[in-house]
């Protein structure tokens, strides 16, 4: 049975006291992940492996060379390439698939002697908010197993949840990090895109995906996204702006912030989950705090701006899966054509079909200008938007999700409330600007709810140290 911390700073003291080896940490968790399999969190298990660069890190800190993560035991989303090991982005196209390199982020997790225990389950591609479109099927939530993780990112935030590892690397396309965080009652936080490196992250929408961490704290999200950002050669999206985020120090000096009036006027917005909002926006005037409503003109654009953007880049970006460069291909392919065709439509799930066909249908000749190009446009009016809001307040404030958790199987029957499960999330997305989902309890069915605050391009800083602050409210 694996014990609770909730920083790495408290396993870091037991570390030096003695209390705990990083060894005994790694057979912790995987007890913990063998009494939890039920919940299906991890495709894959590195139970040997884990255990050997455990010891190795013990070593370390005996010498006195150990690296800043040196104690903490993390799991990867199954779309980050770890060298010699498989990658599958939970889709049967790629279920063999073992990558041949590592990617940035898991070099510097490494570097930094952290010790990576499997990796997580998540929607196909990252295509969901629900982790139900995975090919090795859902994930179900440690607080009620009848409930949906959230998704993309859903395997890593239960991870967490359950205890399995002390942290978790996920990825956020339209709230693929955030949202998941909310439904389990972890942290989860997205940077200004373009602050670390996509290399060796399968590619789902490239304008929008960024990698984000899935905490208990605040200050081990902020150590995570330091250690992870930074300009890489192997990308030249990346910012060269320097990095900076730990340590947090909690903020208390007084800030002007806004909040979305749809999201307590909306009936769309579950009522706990607005109870939740305006409890906080109370608290926040009551400490002293300007907290003021403001309409966003674009809001009911959100969502379709986002799905005909990602859903293009995703047609683009999954077009090399096609039975012949490598993955799966059908064994009933005859010639050239065939190969293509019964690769894809075998290697692919329902959902990632929709999002090809969806995206191909955007770029098609006769439809280019009428959908993607017109969305591009608005993504555009989004940002700008975006920022005229956060150049008047420090912090946009708004619910991470319009519900909590909902039942498995409902996203299936239902695909729009699915979709329509990020309409918090795609803001900070289309606009480019770092967002961090924080927990503020549980409903009355005990089922966590978050809220999500957005902050300037290159803000991190400044958004930890508040978000510090905010969880003693």
């Amino acid at each position: 049975m694996a014990n609770f911390y909730s920083s790495l700073t408290e396993i870091k003291s037991k570390l030096k006291s003695g209390g705990v080896t990083v060894e005994k940490l790694v057979a912790g968790y995987l007890d913990q992940i063998k009494t939890y399999a039920h919940l299906n969190a991890f495709n894959e298990v590195f139970a040997d492996e884990a255990a050997a660069q455990a010891k190795q890190v013990d070593e370390r800190i005996k010498q006195g060379v150990a690296g800043k993560l040196a104690g903490m035991v993390i799991a990867i989303k199954d779309n980050i390439c770890y060298e010699g090991h498989k990658v599958s982005a939970s889709s049967k196209i790629l279920s063999d698939f073992t990558s041949i390199f590592s990617s940035t982020i898991v070099k510097r997790l490494l570097a930094e002697d952290a010790v990576i225990i499997g990796r997580c389950n998540c929607d196909e591609f990252a295509m969901g908010a629900a982790n139900e479109n995975s090919y090795y099927g859902p994930v179900h939530n440690f607080a009620d197993t009848t409930r949906v993780s959230g998704g993309s990112s859903g395997g890593s935030a239960v991870a967490v949840q359950a205890n399995m590892c002390h942290a978790a690397i996920g990825t956020d396309t339209g709230g693929s990090v955030r949202q998941p965080a909310s439904f389990c009652g972890m942290i989860g936080f997205k940077p200004t895109y373009g602050r670390i490196s996509r290399h060796g992250i399968i590619a789902y929408a490239s304008s929008f995906d960024q990698v984000g961490p899935i905490t208990r704290s605040v200050e081990d999200a902020a150590l995570l996204y330091e250690i992870m950002a930074g300009a890489d050669e192997y990308d030249s999206t990346l910012s060269r702006k320097a990095v900076n985020a730990a340590p947090v120090v909690a903020d208390s000096s007084k800030k002007r912030i806004a909040y979305l009036q749809e999201a307590v006027s909306s009936r769309g917005v579950d009522t706990e989950v607005k109870a939740a909002l305006v409890n906080t926006i109370d608290k926040l005037r009551a400490d002293g705090h300007t907290v003021e409503p403001i309409s966003f003109e674009y809001l009911d654009y959100l969502v379709p701006t986002y799905y005909i953007l990602a859903t293009a880049e995703a047609s683009s970006n999954l077009a090399r899966y096609d039975g012949v460069h490598y993955g799966y291909r059908s064994p009933e392919a005859t010639d050239l054509q065939s190969t293509y065709k019964k690769s894809r439509s075998e290697g692919f799930g329902k959902e990632v079909k929709r999002r090809i066909m969806l995206g191909t249908f955007v770029l098609s000749a006769g439809y280019y200008d009428a959908y993607y190009a017109k969305a591009q446009k608005v993504r555009k009016l989004i940002r700008t938007k975006t920022e005229e809001i956060l150049n008047q307040y420090d912090f946009l404030l708004v619910p991470t999700a319009p519900e909590p958790a909902f039942e498995i199987g409902k996203g299936e029957t239902d695909p729009v409330r699915s979709y329509l499960a990020d309409i918090f999330t795609v803001q900070a997305s289309l606009a480019g600007v770092p967002a961090i989902s924080l927990p503020v309890g549980n409903n009355s069915k005990g089922l966590p709810l978050g809220l999500q605050l957005l902050a300037k391009h290159f803000a991190e800083q400044e958004l930890f140290n508040f978000a510090e602050y905010f969880l003693k409210l």
